[in-house]
């Protein structure tokens, strides 16, 4: 007969996860149905979703699990370092009968971090890990100033390490005040540059480790260590840091000769891909209104009456063979 799971802390592991936990490390993976009534091991880190499959749970290698469970607890007080012992003591046998299962422990290539507090978790530990660089690729437009506030204290605290920090913004942020002031608050090698698109969200940390979504909703990430993948990543991100355009000075974007501005070039290239008001707003960084007024001037300078008529007579402009200058 089933029995309902009692929560508990990391250091009390019950026995019914033991079991489940140990049954995974044996089989390589366990059903997500076989682990339902010991949500802990999920809780902990100790089993991950399989993004092949959804239906099976991964393993953490224990050598690998009781290193980080012990970090979140450095900070703790006194009595929290006599639960880092029995942890300690609750993984002994674990890592004796996984080292005979396995030519032994590896940092996993790619973790599966599932909910927003192991995500800000592992971000965090790669924070405090950075000794040269961190770089960052930031979609959307203006970024709210309570996240701006709460991203501070780490950000500067990398810099003051003597670490560089590269960001990777779109032109539409060019314009936030809580952005520009940001900046100006850091002390350090803190630079930002824009582009009209940049990929989704990125972090990489002195290519060693990046974090990428791996649900459109952010309650799923990758922690990658491979570094085949790191320096893919890497790579990405230069290549477009050169193609971008830095955020200072603030130089005011010059119209072309035919009074098409070089955001209106933009729109006007995803126009004519059959894009919504939406979906360009979405990939532009801005919001839809917005979009809609730079739509409507494009329209006017063009003397566009409908939809279809603007996309025709966009084609016919030739503004979009013109090369894009950088706002």
């Amino acid at each position: 007969m089933d029995t309902k799971h009692v929560p508990h802390t990391v250091e009390e592991l019950c026995e019914a996860g033991l079991s489940v936990y140990a049954r995974a490390l044996r089989d390589g993976r366990v059903r997500d149905e076989d682990a339902a009534q010991t949500p802990c091991l999920v809780d902990f880190g100790l089993l991950h979703p399989d993004l092949g499959d959804l239906r099976w749970l991964l393993p953490t290698a224990p050598a690998v699990a009781l290193p980080r469970l012990i970090r979140g607890m450095e900070d703790q007080v006194e009595e929290q370092r006599r639960q880092e012992a029995q942890l300690t003591a609750a993984f002994e046998p674990l890592i004796a009968r996984h080292t005979q299962l396995s030519s032994g422990a590896v940092v996993p290539a790619i973790t599966v971090l599932d909910g927003l507090e192991r995500i800000n978790s592992a971000i965090d530990r790669a924070m405090k890990d950075v000794s040269e660089q961190f770089l960052a690729v930031q979609p959307g437009g203006t970024r709210p100033p309570e996240t701006l506030a709460e991203a501070f204290p780490r950000d500067q605290a990398i810099l003051s390490r003597g670490c560089r920090m590269r960001t990777l913004y779109q032109h539409t942020t060019r314009h936030s005040l809580p952005v520009l002031a940001y900046f100006e608050q850091l002390d350090g090698d803190a630079k930002a540059r824009t582009l009209d698109e940049v990929t989704d969200r990125l972090f990489i940390f002195d290519r060693t480790v990046a974090f990428i979504p791996a649900s459109k909703d952010r309650s799923l990430a990758l922690e990658l260590r491979h570094p085949a993948l790191v320096d893919y990543f890497a790579t990405i991100f230069w290549r477009l840091w050169r193609l971008a355009t830095p955020m200072w000075p603030q130089a005011a974007p010059q119209p072309s000769e035919n009074g098409i501005t070089p955001r209106q070039r933009a729109i006007a290239t995803l126009l004519v891909e059959g894009l919504t008001d939406a979906e360009i707003a979405a990939r532009l960084g801005m919001n839809v209104r917005t979009a809609r007024v730079h739509i409507a001037k494009l329209a006017a300078t063009l003397g566009s009456h409908s939809r279809a008529q603007l996309g025709y007579l966009i084609g016919q402009s030739g503004i979009l063979d013109q090369q894009t200058p950088q706002l």
